[in-house]
């Protein structure tokens, strides 16, 4: 018996091989069907098994799921990397042969990535596989979206393939694919634990608030780094099933580069369009959960009234509404925010909505929108400056924009914080805090020992 969604992979390859005119053209081919329910962290542990890197993501209320398997094509820039990503991503589309029925978002060509805080700081070893912008279509990528479950097949061919051959081929992965299980293993140990050099970056939280006191800045965003050895080396799948439990109102996400793997729990959306409908998020102020519900409640409440809370979250409100005024219409920003619950946090939290104008695309918000005041500072270029001189840390990709977009012009970036850098049996974790003319440094250290919490915890830690 003919199976019809094998036979319609053979049709579109031999079809696509038919329209290659020379030896040396190659074309990438995009083949979306339907499938029946997977589970993707067992189709993630799966596609360890196979071979190469591997690429998650699910949005903050878990109705999009996407997972990568495998690399298809990768495009990476790093001079004018907003410009040159868009034109690499652009040239893709208009070569590729895209067989997708469906109009769901995260079907098609996806491409899932990163990109660096800020590319004019000197890189570190630390960060050494990752560009200051990356972008991977992988060679098979899993879409949940709602209560339906897509596979999307992404290969090269050539005149001188077989079609017949290469269904075959991608028969046999799909199936070790779709059939895979989470495997168990022991709990993760933390066995080291060390902060990177705390009192220095308490002393670089003085000289911010001397800076800002002299009125160059407004505020300064300081991040710091702790390092952690574990008992054996960690299993990115386990991490993701963990996060996913802990962490239900985050973007969770995970980029893979060989042995190296940074992966999250971001409440933070940066820029979200589906179609021409877009959707940003002013996420600044920050306070602990309390430990009963009158306490919450009291936290709450001081968390809405408190100056230097409600300040910081009115920078990133400003700064968004400026940054996407020329780019959008029809922008709709509430006059007051309300608070964002987490596990182990509560955020002040305002949505931003608007309609994207014809002649822009995301890479564009994306450009005015990074870094937002939450994670740089205000003004940007001045705030940037000090980090750049000032900070003890190569951020890497921490902070900065990560997600995906597809070739029905639907994407959605998070801000990667709350994230940690995985390295085999070792990682780095990195939180930071905005520091305003009055910040106390030992407060702010508290409150980035808070923000580490969501990963350490995760990882086998306790603060």
């Amino acid at each position: 018996m003919i199976d019809l969604k094998d036979k319609q992979v053979e049709t579109v390859l031999e079809e696509a091989i038919k329209e290659l005119q020379t030896d040396d053209e190659c074309r990438l081919v995009s083949i979306t069907k339907k499938i029946d329910k997977v589970d993707p962290l067992h189709f993630f542990m799966a596609a360890k098994q196979l071979g190469g890197n591997r690429t998650f993501w699910t949005d903050s209320k878990q109705n999009l799921w996407l997972t990568g398997a495998g690399k298809a094509h990768q495009f990476s820039a790093e001079a004018d990397r907003f410009e040159e990503t868009e034109k690499q991503w652009n040239a893709v589309l208009d070569q590729a042969i895209i067989h997708n029925p469906f109009t769901v978002p995260g079907t098609g060509i996806v491409a899932l990535g990163g990109m660096s805080f800020d590319p004019k700081k000197q890189p570190t070893e630390l960060w050494k596989e990752f560009k200051p912008s990356q972008f991977t279509i992988p060679a098979f990528l899993l879409t949940r979206y709602k209560n339906d479950h897509y596979l999307t097949i992404n290969i090269y061919v050539k005149k001188n393939d077989h079609a017949i051959q290469l269904a075959d081929e991608l028969k046999s992965i799909e199936a070790k694919l779709l059939l895979g299980r989470v495997n168990h293993s022991d709990s993760l140990t933390i066995t080291d634990q060390l902060e990177v050099e705390p009192e220095k970056w308490k002393n670089s939280v003085r000289e911010a608030t001397e800076e800002i006191r002299n009125g160059i800045v407004e505020k300064i965003v300081l991040a710091r780094e702790v390092r952690l050895k574990f008992n054996r080396q960690a299993d990115i799948a386990i991490i993701l099933s963990n996060l996913i439990n802990a962490q239900p109102n985050s973007f969770i996400f995970a980029y893979e580069i060989g042995d190296n793997c940074f992966v999250g729990a971001s409440p933070e959306r940066l820029v979200k369009l589906e179609g021409k409908q877009l959707l940003s998020t002013c996420l600044a102020g920050t306070a602990p959960r309390g430990k009963t519900k009158d306490d919450d409640i009291r936290i709450c409440n001081e968390l809405m009234n408190d100056e230097k809370n409600r300040q910081e979250h009115a920078f990133v409100v400003t700064m968004i509404k400026r940054a996407i005024k020329d780019y959008c219409t029809e922008v709709d920003i509430p006059d007051e925010p309300v608070i964002y619950p987490l596990k182990n946090l509560q955020h002040l939290y305002t949505p931003v909505e608007a309609k994207l104008k014809d002649d822009h695309s995301i890479f564009d918000i994306i450009k005015q929108l990074h870094p937002t005041p939450a994670l740089g500072g205000t003004p940007r270029k001045e705030s940037l400056a000090f980090i750049r001189d000032n900070e003890l840390l190569d951020r890497g990709w921490y902070g900065a924009p990560i997600g995906w977009l597809d070739s029905n012009q639907n994407g959605e970036f998070a801000v990667a914080i709350r994230s940690a850098l995985i390295q085999g049996n070792e990682a780095s974790l990195f939180a930071g805090c905005g520091v305003v003319k009055d910040s106390d440094p030992e407060k702010e250290y508290e409150e980035t020992k808070i923000k580490l919490l969501p990963m350490l915890t995760v990882l086998g830690g306790k603060q």
